[in-house]
């Protein structure tokens, strides 16, 4: 039986035998430990419906949530059709509260995220972190498609920990180990769904406003907020907060 918050002794002994295991065990324990309080929180980019594809094989089955800003892109929108039908999957989204975004708007603008690292944390903390901090109130786990190849605030991504940030409940990064290739060897092997985007040159998708494609040789992540520099560019929801 899963406890509801895991003690660092804990998570480390399960994180230092999962290392060495692949991605469908490391769901696989994630989903006989905390099911049913435990979800995959997807934005439904390449990693995230790797691991949607990975879950359907998983029992028991566990929930997919995401957070719709109010600002995706539709194409994003189309991708978690195609996730519905091809897997019969339930999709909870959780939206910003509606008064903190009108006030925010209505003081500062449409764009206020590009005036400041403070004013674009401002925003993430609306329209993602806040409504995470919901999502994730009655779990005691949560699954993410986070990679260490994708950024360098990421390097060091464990396949299992206690996420800190989030009254120490367990995080499980099943496919941090993957490379870009990896990931898309197995979207084209399995005839995946993914976001048309990815077709464009969009290899990170967040909100339309803060995201591009990128120029040939560009880091992955230098569409995402591309006025920061890279080792700012995390949006709130998977920062350790300082000791």
């Amino acid at each position: 039986m899963a406890t509801q918050v895991w003690t660092e002794t804990e998570v480390t002994k399960v994180a230092q035998r999962l290392e060495s295991q692949g991605a469908e065990e490391v769901l696989q324990w994630g989903a006989q430990a905390f099911s049913p309080k435990i979800a995959f929180a997807s934005s439904f980019g390449a990693e995230d419906v790797v691991v949607i594809d990975l879950m359907s094989r998983v029992k028991p089955q566990v929930t997919i949530f995401t957070l719709d800003t109010g600002r995706l892109n539709e194409e994003t929108y189309e991708v978690m059709d195609r996730i519905r039908e091809r897997y019969g999957a339930s999709i909870v989204s959780y939206f910003p509260d509606r008064e903190a975004v009108e006030k925010l708007e209505r003081e500062k603008g449409f764009y206020s995220f590009r005036k400041s690292i403070e004013n674009r944390k401002e925003c993430c903390g609306i329209r993602k972190v806040e409504p995470l901090n919901r999502a994730l109130s009655g779990l005691d786990a949560w699954i993410t498609g986070l990679r260490r190849e994708q950024a360098v605030t990421r390097s060091g991504l464990p396949k299992v920990e206690v996420d800190t940030a989030h009254r120490g409940i367990a995080k499980l990064n099943p496919i941090a180990d993957w490379t870009t290739q990896q990931v898309w060897d197995h979207i084209r092997k399995n005839q995946v769904p993914y976001n048309k985007l990815h077709d464009q040159n969009f290899p990170s998708i967040g909100c339309s406003p803060c995201t591009r494609a990128i120029k040939p040789g560009e880091d992955i992540r230098a569409g995402r907020w591309w006025w920061e520099l890279p080792e700012q560019k995390e949006c709130g929801l998977h920062v350790k907060p300082k000791p």
